[in-house]
């Protein structure tokens, strides 16, 4: 489910090279995973409930 996806790593992990950060897919719903276990549980939301959560912030 996750393999074929296009992820990017969060704006704040220095340029992309930290190893703590997150990354997140956007496609049909939004799919978040911890950097460094790529292949471990993501977070689903979609797209509603996504906007919804960045726009809280």
């Amino acid at each position: 489910m996750t393999a074929e996806r296009t992820w990017r790593k969060s704006s704040y992990s220095n340029g992309g090279t930290a190893e703590s950060c997150v990354e997140v897919s956007l496609a049909e719903n939004a799919l978040v995973r911890d950097t460094k276990n790529a292949s471990g549980d993501v977070l689903a939301f979609s797209n509603v409930a996504w906007r919804a959560l960045i726009n809280s912030l």
